[in-house]
């Protein structure tokens, strides 16, 4: 919990609520879960509706710079329709799915300075008003993290990670942002990238995974961007080297000489229009239905119970994919990053301060 608060809308005497998250990191797709805690006000009152929002901290660009703000990317009603009496103590739990593009907020328990959130709304009498705040901390999935181990065990390591408001074109992007996690080029590429930018996009069959490489210039040409995209299955995690996988995307990304463009006001051009040369590959032939899938229902916000890893695993991490963790943020701990959630999230007003 980062704040609680009298509900300013409902009037002095109104309720107050307080918001508790079960403890632990949430995978995307998965279950979050908790207990909104209401404490009643000087006179009984009717809850008409009692909400949750998922918001992030999210970068755009502009022509004439980049600006940030707090977006909701999805909402959830858990109660309403009670008569909440006066000075009384009511809970409701709740059970919500997360988005599957829901963006990871920290590996293996180091953050990595994305600012997510879970606030709560309360309805009484027609009067809604923005209650308590929470830091919301989200793990990679199972394939997620294999492709993070192996680029950490190939060299790359960690540079910063942020969210950006816009669409990737040619993917099945479902949220207006998209999370960049900027890497820095293993020794053996050092001489042809500055630095290579990942971007994961989950599903409830598997992952697209996004490249782009920044390439240096030579002597008479100018540094370029190359771009390309891949796509795992669940049921990869413990079916593939994922070592020489990943190399190989590497390799396929850098040998790339056309060139990506600029990105778009909000988020990329479509790099997959005819005729720009990027490379599609594909890490599975069928769509069929994973053992990680099994615990899930299919269609957006479905959620499950937890998450399986594959054969090996979760063994040990190797010190070179833990390298990726290392340092992150300039240093930032968890504690630093629960402020920084209230301090980001609590100035920020209805109308102005969010996007949809």
């Amino acid at each position: 919990m980062v704040f609680k608060r009298l509900l300013g809308a409902m009037g002095a005497g109104g309720p107050s609520v307080d918001t508790v998250l079960d403890g632990g990191a949430v995978a995307p797709g998965g279950i979050l879960s908790g207990q909104v805690h209401l404490q009643g006000g000087s006179a009984d009152v009717e809850i008409e509706h009692i909400g949750l929002e998922l918001i992030a901290r999210v970068e755009a660009e502009h022509e004439d710079g980049e600006s940030e703000g707090a977006v909701v990317f999805e909402r959830f009603t858990v109660g309403g329709g009670f008569r909440l009496a006066e000075q009384e103590r009511h809970s409701v739990p709740f059970r919500v799915s997360l988005p599957w593009e829901t963006p990871v907020s920290e590996l293996y328990g180091q953050p990595l300075g994305i600012v997510l959130g879970v606030r709560t709304e309360l309805a009484v009498a027609g009067a809604r008003d923005k209650g308590d705040l929470d830091p919301l901390a989200v793990r990679p999935l199972p394939v997620q993290e294999a492709v993070l181990e192996a680029l950490g065990q190939l060299g790359f390591g960690f540079k910063s990670a942020d969210l950006e408001h816009g669409h990737i074109g040619g993917t099945g992007q479902q949220l207006p942002f998209y999370q960049e996690i900027e890497l820095t080029p293993a020794p053996q590429y050092a001489h042809v990238v500055n630095e290579i930018e990942l971007t994961f996009l989950a599903t409830p069959a598997g992952l697209e995974i996004v490249l782009e490489a920044d390439k240096r210039g030579g002597l008479f040409e100018s540094g370029q961007d190359a771009l390309t995209r891949f796509t795992v299955s669940h049921h990869d995690v413990g079916a593939r080297d994922w070592n020489s996988e990943v190399d190989g995307w590497i390799r396929q990304l850098v040998e790339h000489r056309a060139s990506y463009g600029s990105h778009a006001t909000y988020g990329h051009a479509d790099p997959y229009a005819a005729g720009n040369g990027y490379g599609h590959h594909s890490a599975h032939g069928s769509g069929h239905p994973s053992d990680h899938e099994s615990d899930h229902e299919s269609g957006h916000g479905s959620g499950h119970e937890g998450h399986r890893s594959g054969p090996g695993l979760g063994t040990a991490v190797a010190a070179g994919a833990a390298g990726l963790a290392v340092g992150v943020v300039g240093g930032l701990v968890a504690a630093e990053v629960v402020d920084e959630v209230g301090d980001f999230f609590e100035g920020d007003d209805d109308e102005g301060g969010e996007e949809d």
